[in-house]
């Protein structure tokens, strides 16, 4: 079963409704742009002389483009790979690299950074908004390549504990599985008319991206092409029934906005990757009312383990209210989820322990890294490596992140990433990275470093000797000197001390 069937289906069904606009205006409709994804597949296919499975990267910030190129890339049989547009090139070469992608579009400001990687099998790399792009359409349709509803889709890259990214493998029928469970348990109720897409598209937002598609619902590209406060509140006003994914560090700064705008359009804010604070779910509430769902998921379980849904944010007469909402609701429809020990085994109500998922919307596992899917998928469970605990009413919350995971923004990062860069400047000795709770961030990378003989730290170098090797946005936000790092019998960092440091707000570090 090939997914890009109901991009198909929606472009026979409804081909006048509106596909794909930019700010206010709409530049396909579905008819429209199920011709383009056929004519692309078809270029793909017979121009390119891909094979099905060949893996097509994508290094695109949000654009109209984003969805054809996704869906030609499945219409031809082929595997997508969506990159975060805000890598480092480093970061860039590794993903290609390893996936082996055979073509890669690109952004214009990506193209020359793209262009530059040497890799020996990447045949070409287009520029989404050169004239030999728009030429691809001029070519004639491609019949729907048929697929196995097990075979790959898309391999979406998230960070590791190693330091390098790893693919979580994502098939046909996990899309499908995810989708359903979009309509099941995140935003239940019709009409699914427009869905915005302020946040990356190579993450959550392109994966609700394609439950819209089933629905023949407007996709809305901001003219920004990212996330800006006034111009999310006024395509709030314009289009109707809208909805969108955002960072709990987006509706804060919406909710810091001080205008007094029209949001009788919103239907249904969805938010999720990080921590959401009670006192800014009630605010939400109180401003918006309850049009609101969370989500909680992984890139290996994508946008589906549990989902807190509209309808528990509007029961406030609920004698547990407030601890519903500080929970990550229940598990969705295609997933069983419960806690364990170390052992794997199973923990009643009220016993903390590790979040283990089983079901359709799982990776079948990471792309040519069978040490690392055997850490993670055991005894038919995926491992979150998250920590929580089920209350009596089936209500998920979680205590602790992976020990060493930083969220921030709703962006994952990983400490190991940022201290494997900052141990290879000539200045330090030894570092540690955690996070640090932020109000507007959810929260912050700190760097704690033990500097080398005789040496003082200068953080104007070490912030740009990260430019230089990581995303801008692993940078870390403070550095403070330890004249030796906490560690046990073994030599093993603590980590937990550090963050008892934090915790107890001693005094700021030379």
């Amino acid at each position: 079963m090939n997914i890009a069937i109901y991009m198909t289906r929606s472009g026979t069904t409804f081909p006048d409704s509106p596909a794909i606009a930019k700010g206010t205006t709409v530049l396909r409709t579905y008819g429209e742009l199920a011709k383009r994804v056929s004519s692309l597949a078809y270029v793909f296919r017979n121009l390119f002389k891909l094979e099905p499975g060949d893996r097509v990267a994508l290094t695109l910030s949000n654009c109209p483009e984003y969805l054809e190129l996704l869906y030609a890339c499945w219409h031809a049989g082929l595997v997508a790979v969506p990159i975060n547009a805000k890598l480092h090139q480093n970061e860039f070469a590794y993903i290609l690299s390893n996936s082996e992608a055979k073509i890669c579009f690109s952004s214009h400001e990506l193209v020359e950074t793209i262009a530059t990687i040497e890799n020996d099998l990447l045949k070409a790399v287009i520029d989404i908004s050169s004239e030999n792009y728009e030429r691809f359409f001029e070519h004639n349709a491609l019949p729907l390549v048929s697929r196995e509803s097990g075979d790959p889709a898309w391999i979406f890259y998230t960070s590791g504990t190693t330091g390098k990214p790893k693919g979580a493998v994502i098939s046909h029928h996990n899309i499908l599985m995810s989708s359903y469970c979009y309509f099941a348990d995140v935003d239940q109720k019709s009409p699914w008319r427009t869905i915005l897409h302020p946040a990356p598209l190579s993450h959550g937002s392109g994966f609700y991206a394609l439950a819209h598609v089933m629905q023949a619902s407007c996709q809305v590209i901001p003219e920004s092409n990212s996330f800006d406060v006034d111009e999310v509140f006024r395509l709030i006003e314009y289009w109707p029934a809208a909805v969108f994914f955002a960072a709990p560090t987006m509706l804060k700064r919406m909710l810091d906005y001080p205008a007094d705008t029209d949001t009788s359009n919103l239907k249904t804010i969805i938010y999720g990757g990080g921590p959401m604070y009670l006192e800014d779910c009630l605010a939400g509430i109180e401003r918006y009312g309850p049009k609101f769902a969370q989500l909680y998921g992984q890139g290996e379980s994508p946008m589906t383990i549990t989902a807190l849904s509209s309808r528990v944010h509007a029961q406030t007469d609920h004698p547990r209210w407030h601890q519903r909402l500080s929970s990550v609701g229940t598990p969705q429809s295609a997933v069983q989820v419960r806690i364990a020990d170390e052992e794997g085994q199973h923990l009643p109500n009220g016993r903390v322990g590790e979040v283990l998922v089983r079901g359709g919307t799982v990776m079948s596992g990471y792309w040519r890294n069978q040490d690392a899917t055997m850490q993670v998928l055991r005894n038919g469970w995926l491992h979150t490596g998250d920590h929580g605990v089920f209350d009596d009413d089936g209500f998920l919350t979680l205590k602790d992140r992976s020990k060493d995971l930083i969220i921030s923004g709703g962006t994952n990062i990983y400490p190991r990433e940022v201290e494997e860069v900052l141990m290879k400047h000539p200045d330090i000795a030894e570092v540690a990275v955690i996070g640090r709770p932020d109000r507007e961030w959810g929260e912050s990378v700190i760097a704690y470093v033990v500097p080398s003989t005789n040496k003082e730290i200068d953080e104007r170098a070490l912030d740009s000797f990260c430019v230089e090797n990581i995303a801008r946005f692993k940078k870390p936000k403070s550095y403070y000197k330890l004249d030796k790092l906490p560690k046990n019998n073994y030599g093993k960092v603590l980590k937990t001390r550090l963050r008892e440091m934090e915790q107890e707000n001693k005094k700021k570090l030379p």
